[in-house]
């Protein structure tokens, strides 16, 4: 099916994708919101391919043209608007990626009618002390006009090895400039958003059954990060790779195929506790 890119209420830019049921994924930190050719959003359905055989996916990125002091929250409730509208106030399944995860945390919690289960993918309740140290870096070097030193510093926090860090560094150096919109101003308001976010308290809200899935060595969150994000959700079960950093967790075809699984179980048969791999 031929994906159809355009635009939500709110003016949430929205690629979809897939045959099925609806299942809406929020991504990860991106460089332009707008993206007018779903070039982000594209690369975002060829990591959950998978998922669109089964289901109509949704990749639904942040509104372009945001303001300073925006929140995480703010960003949560632009969501929940944008998926009542489009699906008529029936919940949903809601897949978040990193920064994305961090958004549907909110919208689990303070719109529990919307969301159906939830899976948090590279995510947890809030940045690690080195992952804030990345996207500060980050979103530093993006507004001094330093696109591929900004996605270059990302490098070692998405490989979450020495090895891989390297490569990363080498390839987004390279793709730098490619991935630098005109404007940075949206990148850099949701790194700030995100910096001081923490959503425990927030956690014991969330009703939906709930999957979390994160690798040991993430480099913007934690194992510690992790659990912590499954223990306190009241339906939630955790899926822990031992070897994989942010980005191979986010990549590996074990990652579709448990979200596939979790969406085809029945509501409430999920159980907290922990899954190596």
């Amino acid at each position: 099916m031929e994906p159809a890119c355009g635009v939500l209420t709110g003016g949430l830019p929205c690629l979809a994708v897939g045959t099925g049921p609806p299942v809406v994924l929020l991504p990860g930190i991106s460089g332009d919101n707008a993206d007018p050719r779903c070039r982000e959003r594209r690369a975002q359905v060829r990591a959950f391919r998978k998922l669109t055989g089964r289901f109509t996916l949704y990749v639904i990125n942040r509104r372009p043209g945001l303001a300073r002091g925006v929140t995480m929250r703010d960003l949560a409730d632009d969501y929940a608007a944008a998926v009542r509208h489009e699906f008529g106030g029936r919940p949903v399944p809601v897949i978040g990626v990193s920064t994305g995860g961090s958004i549907a945390q909110l919208l689990a919690a303070g719109h529990p009618d919307l969301v159906s289960r939830l899976v948090l993918v590279a995510s947890a309740h809030r940045l690690s002390a080195g992952g804030r140290r990345a996207q500060r870096a980050l979103a530093r070097h993006a507004a001094a006009g330093r696109p591929r030193r900004a996605w270059a510093s990302t490098g070692p926090a998405l490989a979450g090895s020495r090895a891989g860090g390297w490569s990363f560094t080498l390839l987004l150096w390279l793709l730098g400039r490619r991935m630098a919109p005109p404007d940075v101003t949206d990148l850099v308001v949701t790194v700030e958003a995100e910096d001081t976010f923490d959503a425990a308290p927030r956690l014991g809200e969330i009703a939906a059954p709930t999957l979390v899935i994160g690798g040991e060595r993430d480099g913007f969150y934690s194992a510690r990060l992790f659990r912590e994000t499954a223990y306190r959700i009241p339906d939630a079960r955790l899926l822990l790779y031992r070897r994989k950093g942010h980005a191979a967790t986010v990549a590996a075809g074990a990652t579709s195929r448990e979200i596939l699984r979790f969406l085809g179980a029945r509501p409430g048969g999920g159980s907290a506790g922990s899954a190596n791999s």
